[in-house]
């Protein structure tokens, strides 16, 4: 597994569509060159910088696999860092509803703090439902092909809706929580995910496991 995070034979490279000259929002703002960049900053890490992207259903396993991701990976001496979905809604986007246009911001935001996590040479886990396929398409569109893994927690709705470990399932069910994803909000699930689990027919381990081989 830890091959999948060898520095040897990769160089970072930046995103395609990191300065658009054409996109200016002001004249006083201008796209700076940076002295140190994510290539040598991976090699002080001496680690290949990457962004595991997992997506599913609210009650999937996102966020329990996350951790135990990041747990497997900081013990092999991997430098990580988590963002989880509820935390982020406690800061970064505390703004933000869950509107279909507040979603996309919230995804967009995520994207772009992971991006530059990544630049600086870690290796990031995001744990967020994301439900719409143009929100992680654009994710995508931030790396180098290779650097982000998209894993798709593919545990069916019943089983997610059976578990409701926050009981958000029972209180969109009587209409307390609208747009809420899986009742009445659409996900769209990935066509073509580097990995896909189903936390409902393995154990946790099992799961991490498929996940550490699938990143090999």
């Amino acid at each position: 597994m830890l091959a999948a995070f060898l520095l040897e034979g990769h160089r970072v490279q930046p995103r395609q569509r990191h300065h658009d000259p054409g996109r200016r929002l002001s004249a006083a703002v201008v796209w700076q060159k940076l002295g140190v960049g994510g290539t040598a900053r991976a090699a002080l890490k001496r680690q290949r910088p990457r962004c595991l992207w997992l997506t599913g259903l609210p009650g999937a396993g996102k966020s329990t696999l996350a951790n135990l991701i990041e747990h497997a990976l900081h013990e092999r001496g991997l430098h990580t860092y988590l963002l989880d979905g509820d935390n982020i809604r406690h800061g970064l986007s505390a703004d933000l509803g869950f509107s279909e246009a507040d979603r996309d911001e919230n995804i967009r935001r995520v994207a772009e703090v992971a991006r530059l996590m990544v630049d600086a040479g870690l290796v990031v886990i995001v744990a967020f439902i994301s439900p719409y396929r143009r929100e992680r398409e654009f994710a995508r569109s931030l790396f180098a092909p290779g650097d982000l893994v998209e894993i798709h927690v593919a545990t069916p709705l019943s089983v997610c809706e059976q578990r409701d470990p926050k009981g958000m399932y029972a209180k969109a069910r009587r209409g307390d929580l609208p747009d809420f994803t899986g009742v009445d909000g659409r996900y769209e699930a990935p066509e073509n995910p580097e990995i896909r689990i189903d936390t409902s027919d393995q154990s946790l381990q099992e799961s991490l496991r498929q996940i550490l081989n699938g990143l090999e």
